[in-house]
């Protein structure tokens, strides 16, 4: 009865897992789209005071509604991942892991603030001092985002991928795709627009694949087995 009740939660983690990172990378995704498409870089005078009347105004405050449930969900989805690793994950590795995700939601978080903040303020301020508000809180909002949550999703990406190499969860396409994800997000992410897309996409791939295997027995369940 034991043994049976232990094999539920080893199959149940990971399913949690899945489902967790797949509704993440969807919400995530979703608001690094309509941030872009609603707080475009290197915006002129004309676009930054027309900015508070047009349809950017609904996309970003759409994407900052969506920012704390895809945080929300990242945190089930890295504890889950987590638990799913076990007793045998190195614990400097997974040590580096949780860091950079709880950094990477800090960050996450800073960037949806910074977005808010210019919106409501170039709003109220009207359209003589849109331009200098505009310029410093988009700035401030990418930097966040691209520059420094980024980075923090690249060692997430890496330790964690790293810790699947290791524990011989994961295969070794899937490491080698974090791999290339990580370099992604840590050399273009802040250069190439819509970079930051590969991070949800990686995690939607993992997720993905922790769906399909989730009715294979693990490792340890089928040794003691």
């Amino acid at each position: 009865m034991q043994t049976t009740s232990s094999g539920e939660r080893a199959l149940q983690t990971p399913r949690a897992a899945g489902l967790a990172g797949v509704v993440f990378a969807l919400l995530l995704a979703a608001a690094i789209v309509l941030i872009r498409i609603g707080v475009p870089e290197g915006v002129d005078a004309v676009a930054a005071a027309g900015f508070v009347d047009s349809a950017g105004h609904n996309a970003v405050h759409t994407a900052l509604a969506l920012v704390p449930f895809a945080g929300v969900f990242f945190l089930w989805f890295t504890g889950v991942v987590r638990s799913h690793l076990g007793e045998a994950e190195d614990r400097f590795l997974a040590t580096v892991f949780l860091g950079s995700g709880l950094l990477f939601v800090a960050t996450l978080f800073g960037a949806a603030a910074a977005a808010a903040a210019v919106l409501d303020i170039a709003r109220a301020a009207g359209p003589a001092a849109a331009l200098p508000t505009w310029a410093f809180g988009s700035h401030f909002a990418y930097t966040l985002m691209t520059g420094y949550a980024m980075r923090m999703a690249a060692v997430f990406t890496c330790s964690l991928s790293v810790l699947g190499y290791r524990r011989g969860v994961l295969p070794r396409w899937l490491i080698l795709l974090g791999l290339v994800t990580t370099l992604v997000l840590l050399f273009l992410s802040s250069n190439v627009p819509w970079a930051e897309l590969a991070f949800p996409a990686w995690s939607l791939v993992l997720s993905g694949y922790i769906l399909v295997v989730t009715n294979r027995p693990l490792p340890s369940m089928a040794a003691a087995t």
